[in-house]
């Protein structure tokens, strides 16, 4: 029976590398059994590789990053970093094997939602309308810096959790938490909601009052807000609104008989 390597080797700077930029491919082998599964057994591979001289204690690394994983793909790196961190420690003899799969149960999930909120419910479209607001503007230079920024951003982002996951293990998710990303996806949306408006506004001066009656001008203002804060205030799906909006919107139509 093998013993377990007290002090594994360092990873170096050129796996470590090659783990992060693996991470952008975790979802290129997506499957309904595993779903991210196979990409994230690819992406740790180098390290395990690394880690676990031998080849049984490898076998078992592998297995254990194929069990079924699935998360937003902004979290992957750090979830990446933290699985690495708990890999070495369980061939330090520190950890014991199943605790890989134990911080795979309790943060996938929760992370997936968080991303799903945060990033592409707020961050992503508080990005895209500050860019649309700018190109319509005419800043067509400080809209191309402002996109590099929003490109650069994630990517330092994606590279800081990957480089902190794997240097405090699971003791980075309290970090994480201290960031409080849920309440600031709901400020985020509440931006976007007014950034939607200015939008909308600006659309209304270029092309006056003879293009689109001022009032159905309002009135789609005045519903996607409704949506918003009847969303964020009743805890009611926008779904909902949908049908109620569209029958005032025709009955307007009929009675002052704008255009559609």
């Amino acid at each position: 029976m093998s013993t377990p390597e007290r002090y594994p080797p360092a990873l170096g700077f050129r796996v470590m590398l090659s783990i992060f930029l693996r991470t952008y491919l975790v979802g290129a082998n997506y499957n309904t059994r595993g779903m991210q599964n196979v990409g994230l057994a690819m992406t740790l591979e180098p390290g395990l590789h690394v880690i676990h001289r031998d080849v049984r204690e490898l076998q078992k690394a592998r297995r254990r990053a194929l069990q079924h994983y699935n998360t937003h793909p902004f979290w992957t790196p750090l979830l990446a970093g933290i699985f690495l961190s708990l890999e070495r420690d369980i061939a330090r003899g520190v950890l014991p094997a199943p605790m890989v799969q134990r911080v795979k149960n309790t943060t996938t999930y929760t992370l997936s939602a968080l991303g799903d909120s945060f990033f592409s419910g707020a961050l992503l479209v508080f990005c895209v309308l500050i860019l649309t607001l700018l190109l319509t503007g005419g800043w067509l230079g400080l809209g191309w810096l402002w996109l590099l920024c929003c490109f650069s951003g994630i990517h330092l982002f994606k590279l800081m959790t990957f480089l902190g996951g794997f240097r405090d293990g699971i003791a980075y998710l309290t970090r994480l938490k201290r960031w409080n990303l849920i309440d600031w996806s709901q400020r985020i949306k509440l931006i976007n909601a007014g950034l939607l408006l200015m939008f909308w506004w600006r659309l209304w001066t270029e092309l006056g009052s003879e293009a689109v009656p001022w009032w159905a001008w309002f009135f789609w203002s005045a519903a996607v807000l409704l949506c918003v804060f009847g969303s964020f205030w009743f805890r009611l799906s926008r779904l909902w609104f949908v049908p109620i909006i569209l029958v005032l919107w025709f009955g307007l139509w009929q009675v002052w008989g704008g255009n559609l």
